[in-house]
């Protein structure tokens, strides 16, 4: 029923056209379709020593925010394939707590860790979904949660090889997915009820 209801709202899709609106917003801005210019990343990203004297926004808007046109495209490509597996097993609000919960706290990881930083982009709220969903399956079906964490944490390092990507918002949103799903299967496993019945002969 969960599912259903949140794939009746198709949030992915929803998540899809706001970042794809907000890149032409900024396109127009920036006067050119392909590069966002320094000008708007200072206003719209997350410029840490901003946000640090009262631009709390930015924790926000950044989540909407992209470099260029490559990495709109590569991270939305993402968001498809993790958000339409989250839209299965989470609820409407579930999929967009793990979703801002998990954009946020890479965000407040990289205002803790590099007070001077700029960055943008939507890859800490798509590693939160992704977290998620293998966490919430593995402790869904009785498997290991070690092995959750090892698959997810190397699927981070596999994409973080590029000096410019910003490992510590991968982090923290994978590291926020994976403790909220835990939580959500955590739960629904006390409502599960198991019925016996004995045959005599």
């Amino acid at each position: 029923m969960m599912a259903r209801q949140c794939k009746d709202y198709m949030p992915t899709y929803m998540l899809i056209a706001v970042n794809l609106a907000v890149y032409v917003y900024t396109s127009v801005l920036s006067g050119s379709f392909f590069e966002t210019s320094t000008e708007v990343l200072i206003q719209y990203g997350q410029v840490n020593f901003l946000v640090l004297n009262g631009w709390h926004w930015q924790l926000v808007t950044s989540m909407f925010v992209h470099l260029n046109l490559l990495h709109l495209l590569g991270n939305m490509f993402f968001l498809l394939i993790f958000g339409l597996r989250a839209e299965e097993m989470f609820s409407l609000g579930e999929y967009f707590a793990v979703y801002f919960l998990s954009g946020l706290a890479g965000n407040l990881l990289t205002l803790l860790m590099r007070p001077y930083t700029i960055s943008a982009g939507a890859s800490g709220a798509i590693f939160g979904l992704f977290g998620a969903v293998v966490m919430y399956l593995r402790r869904s079906f009785g498997q290991s949660v070690f092995g959750a964490l090892i698959y997810s944490f190397f699927l981070m390092f596999m994409t973080s090889s590029d000096p410019r990507v910003n490992v510590l918002a991968h982090f923290g949103g994978l590291a926020a997915g994976l403790v909220i799903g835990y939580l959500l299967a955590k739960s629904r496993m006390k409502h599960i009820v198991y019925r016996y019945s004995v045959t005599v002969p």
